[in-house]
């Protein structure tokens, strides 16, 4: 995988596997990120550093995989039991940090907001956000506070 992506790995991770010949979901762990990058060409002739991550199944393998088989694999890097979470797609800069759109009364209102952990996807939202906001995915440039909006 891309080191940048492996950094936060550590030995013990729990990992889910996936797309790997069977229908059925496979648990695992980290047992090792190999201490040597290499460099590979991207399908998009991209120079990048990868590293080897090795993960052992929790329990045997009912189908076989056969070498450089190709796996979808998810790294359990938090596990908290209630986090309020938002597309990143509705995260913007604002001022000094954070900012989404929610729908309120049919306007959209801005909200300075605290974002903790996230990936390309989600992002948490640790302040300023409430349990019941609808936030604006993808606002765009024409979105402004108080501008009236229409739920799709």
């Amino acid at each position: 995988m891309l080191t940048r992506d492996a950094a936060p790995l550590r030995r013990g991770l729990p990992v889910l596997i996936t797309e790997w010949g069977s229908e059925k979901e496979r648990t695992g762990h980290v047992r090792r990120v190999e201490p040597a990058a290499f460099t590979r060409i991207s399908p998009l002739g991209v120079e990048e550093q990868r590293v080897n991550v090795r993960i052992d199944f929790e329990r045997p393998v009912d189908v076989p995989l056969g070498d450089g088989y190709a796996v979808d694999v998810r790294f359990m890097l938090s596990d908290e039991p209630k986090v309020r979470q938002v597309p990143t797609s509705a995260l913007f800069r604002h001022a000094e940090g954070w900012a989404a759109f929610v729908f309120k009364d049919g306007k959209a209102a801005l909200r300075t907001v605290k974002v903790g952990k996230r990936n390309p996807l989600q992002a948490e939202v640790v302040d300023g956000l409430a349990e019941s906001d609808t936030v604006i995915v993808h606002p765009g440039e024409l979105v402004r506070d108080g501008i009236r909006v229409e739920a799709r």
